[in-house]
């Protein structure tokens, strides 16, 4: 076989003076979001068919791989309950099962209640993938959204738990949560437009027929999306609109949906703010006055005026804020580590104790007003994932679930080690490490090197079970937390986009580099893997860089930039031009977007081996950008070195729904990463 061969239609375009030649731009189709054009679909298929002989002469390799994988994730899994009300709530997994079944007691005692069945959900279906799911405040009735086709739009019912019916279909264009009014006879919900652009937060009346009142929609700028959510105390519902720098909130009282909404203060170019309501108080977290966020405090008859309770703070980052009664939950980040802070009326705090050299922490799920115990969840790089309820009255830590590893996990056997790299501008660059003991950093080694770097998106240290299929055949895998994600702060974000935006690239290739240069790795022995913008950054940097990498996978990525930010009918570009820049508008944005876009950026050199996966129905990147660099890729490159490229034919961003297919995608990624480095017959330790 050889590999399939993309046509080349002539396609061009001029703007601000610069003309741009696209000759692969045919495999958008025109009728998207449907893709039925005949030439379209058989070059995806003749891809897929290509990848599936490239990969057959290790599917061994992939099904062994796959037993690990599988054999490490607990086959009768369950979460720790969560207080509601009357009832504690859980999901289990059965053996067997790829989804999860939610079920609940009442904690007064008695018998275990079936609230929804995944598996009976998904029965049949080639994906399925359950949203937003809300029980009633009474107890009696369940609100959740399906996606059946990766798509992301999302159809509402209503469940009566007793008798496990469905009793109405509210929408089947919905996205984002399900709020439910005080008196358990009416949702919120966020509509999404034909271009899955989210533009109204709906009332809906149990049993009323016609459209569904619009609380608020967006009109102002159509690159904001809105979103619905409750506050802690459940006296509120929270209506959001925003782009990615950019928020406003509005307030409508959860026992009177039909009150005119509350502004809390108008938009303000750049001030992204979130609001919790405990009582007659507002809480608010917010970057108008110092780039890693302050928060304030304001009441319900003046919520614009607003007074600092936690001043902004050079070390510490401020990224969420839960307003419980007895005490404000803070979470954020000092110097790159994450950190929960409890702050009483009275001003005095506890930090909650974590000792660990890099680690993740976050609050858990919290669904009652108060939490005399609060929710956390913990990992490292050598510790699973833990849940602990912390006890604010005896300020102590109590072990509730972790997470267990069936075929076996020895963490004295691995070691983790959190440092800074220096990239090329002199800035210091966290990377954290882990592997298995007995691994030199001699230079001889080979080590896998992950980040993703935008939209304020953290990559931190936590635990990876699947991982130990690379760290047991003698690598060493990395996270490099690169600028573009909020890692170090929120300027940390800001220094990786816009005009900023190639930092991001530089600083992963740097800290590879700087990896070799320490004995991490030998020169050239560096896999890599990022998905969507993560994506784009593999894209990057194997035009920059193609010898640092032994093999690259880049899951759905936005590698075609350029066109995609010039196209404002697509759903997410609007949104994006604060991220990105606005080519449309702007010459120099058009320039700087131009110099980095991967597909815009292919030129005849040698390229690592490369994996390339999309989903037909991703909303968002579509299915054409990874397509269409692929079959540039094909045209130009100069190396012989696999290049092999598998589009979901049934699935959206994410990939496959399911536990346990989810996994089998990941057997194939590693089989393809070991084998490049010549690990394919090498067995697990």
């Amino acid at each position: 076989m050889n590999p399939p061969i993309a046509a080349k239609r002539p396609h061009s375009f001029t703007h601000h003076g610069i003309t741009v030649e696209d000759p692969y731009n045919w495999l958008k189709d025109s009728g998207y979001p449907t893709v039925d054009d005949a030439d379209v679909l058989a070059y995806l298929n003749a891809e897929n068919v290509w990848f599936e002989a490239q990969m057959a002469p290790i599917a061994g390799l992939k099904d062994r791989l796959y037993e690990e994988l599988k054999g490490r994730v607990q086959q009768d899994d369950a979460s720790v309950p969560v207080p509601n009300g009357a009832f504690e709530y859980w999901w289990q997994f059965k053996p067997g099962d790829q989804y999860r079944t939610w079920v609940r007691r009442p904690r007064s005692g008695g018998a275990e209640q079936l609230v929804l069945s995944e598996p009976d959900l998904a029965k049949g279906l080639d994906y399925f993938r359950l949203g937003a799911q809300s029980v009633s405040p009474d107890g009696r009735l369940l609100a959740y959204a399906t996606d059946t086709d990766g798509s992301e739009r999302f159809t509402i019912r209503i469940r009566d738990i007793a008798s496990g019916k469905d009793i109405e279909t509210v929408t089947k264009v919905s996205v984002g949560g399900v709020e439910w009014t005080a008196d358990s006879t009416a949702i919120v919900w966020t509509e999404v437009n034909d271009n899955w652009r989210r533009i109204k937060a709906r009332l809906h009346v149990l049993g009323e027929s016609g459209e569904d009142r619009a609380l608020y929609e967006e009109t102002e700028d159509k690159g904001f999306g809105v979103s619905v959510g409750k506050s802690q105390d459940g006296q509120w519902i929270i209506i959001t609109t925003s782009d990615h720098v950019t928020s406003e909130v509005r307030l409508v009282p959860a026992a009177n949906p039909a009150a005119t909404p509350l502004l809390v203060k108008r938009r303000q170019a750049g001030v992204a703010y979130e609001v919790d309501v405990r009582g007659q108080t507002l809480f608010i977290r917010t970057n108008d006055d110092h780039v890693n966020f302050r928060v304030a405090t304001a009441s319900l008859k003046a919520p614009g005026d607003w007074t600092t309770l936690i001043a902004g703070s050079d070390r510490d980052y401020i990224t969420g804020i839960a307003a419980f009664t007895s005490y404000l939950a803070v979470q954020g980040r000092r110097d790159g580590l994450d950190r929960i802070v409890l702050r009483k009326d009275d001003g005095s705090e506890t930090v909650l104790p974590f000792t660990e050299a890099a680690y993740t922490a976050s609050i858990g799920s919290n669904l009652e007003p108060d939490a005399p115990l609060l929710r956390v969840n913990y990992a490292s790089m050598v510790t699973p994932a833990t849940v602990f309820d912390y006890d604010v009255g005896a300020d102590k830590l109590i072990t509730r679930k972790v997470q267990q590893v069936p075929s076996g996990y020895d963490a004295s056997q691995y070691e983790s080690q959190r440092f800074f790299v220096t990239a090329r501008d002199g800035v210091q660059v966290p990377v954290a490490i882990v592997y298995r003991k007995g691994f030199k950093p001699d230079g001889s080694g080979k080590l896998h090197l992950y980040a993703y770097g935008a939209y304020g998106i953290p990559t931190m240290p936590g635990f990876s079970a699947n991982r130990l299929s690379l760290l047991d055949r003698g690598m060493a895998y990395a996270v490099a937390q690169i600028r573009g994600g909020d890692d170090l702060g929120y300027q940390w974000y800001l220094d990786g986009k816009l005009a900023k935006r190639t930092n991001t690239f530089n600083d992963f290739v740097d800290v590879a580099k700087g990896l070799v240069t320490a004995g991490w790795a030998a020169p050239g022995m560096i896999s890599a893997s990022g998905g969507s913008a993560g994506g784009e950054l593999m894209g990057a940097i194997v035009n920059q860089a193609p010898e640092q990498f032994r093999a690259v996978v880049a899951h759905v990525p936005f590698v075609d930039v350029l066109n995609t930010m010039l196209d404002e009918s697509l759903p997410l570009t609007p949104g994006e031009w604060p991220e990105w820049g606005n080519p449309i508008t702007s010459k120099a944005d058009f320039e700087l977007i131009r110099s980095y876009s991967p597909y815009d950026q292919v030129k005849p050199q040698a390229y690592p081996p490369l994996m390339v996966t999309a989903g037909l129905n991703d909303p968002r990147v579509t299915y054409w950008e990874p397509a269409k660099w692929v079959a540039k890729l094909r045209d130009v490159k100069t190396d012989k070195n696999i290049l092999v490229f598998k589009t979901n034919m049934g699935a959206g961003h994410g990939g496959k729904s399911g536990r346990f297919a989810a996994l089998e995608e990941l057997a194939e990624e590693y089989a393809f990463i070991l084998t490049q480095f010549g690990l394919g017959d090498a067995a697990a330790r």
